[in-house]
């Protein structure tokens, strides 16, 4: 899968086939994200001081047609798994931020440095339940409620919602809630 994604980007938009960004993780320590690139190549350069909902609209203009597959499948996703193996991540926690946007939340939001308390995750309890324009405080009442209820159970059911989710996007539904 992942060599088929790879050539895929490759033949379609050219390199980079992945995306590294910094993200704060756990204990506030910067670490560099692996994604499929579904953006146009420096997309970040031009995106970079904007948040939230002006964030959202600009980006829209700046993914690739493969990426829009691959958003709608999730399947850009994939590489984070190093993340996990590198421990980095886990597969369910807080998704990571970007430092800029952290620093600017935490001024926002003084709270919002307690999500750091575990590490981040390729999923979240956040993104199974909001959209994307949900409120950066709003994420973080339920980012806050996985870390203090969070227990196998909870792990699995949020696991069980993305996959249900991915499924649905990839039968050509149109149900996502998931906030990236």
């Amino acid at each position: 899968m992942v060599a088929l994604v790879s050539l895929t980007i490759l033949v379609a938009s050219g390199r980079p086939v992945l995306y590294r960004g910094q993200r704060v993780g756990r204990a506030g320590r910067v670490f560099v994200m692996y994604k499929f690139r579904t953006l146009a190549p420096d997309a970040e350069t031009r995106l970079g001081p904007y948040l939230g909902s002006e964030l959202t609209r600009r980006t829209e203009s700046e993914v690739t047609r493969v990426g829009k597959l691959l958003r709608a499948t999730h399947l850009d996703e994939i590489p984070q798994l190093w993340n996990v193996l590198r421990g980095e991540m886990s597969i369910v926690g807080p998704r990571p931020v970007r430092p800029p946007f952290f620093a600017e939340l935490c001024e926002r939001i003084p709270q919002y440095w307690q999500r750091l308390v575990i590490r981040s995750g390729v999923t979240g309890f956040a993104q199974t339940r909001m959209t994307r324009e949900e409120s950066w405080a709003d994420k973080l009442a339920h980012d806050m409620e996985y870390i203090a209820d969070r227990s196998v159970r909870l792990y699995l059911r949020v696991l069980a919602a993305t996959a249900s989710r991915v499924v649905v996007r990839m039968a050509g539904g149109n149900r996502d809630r998931r906030d990236r």
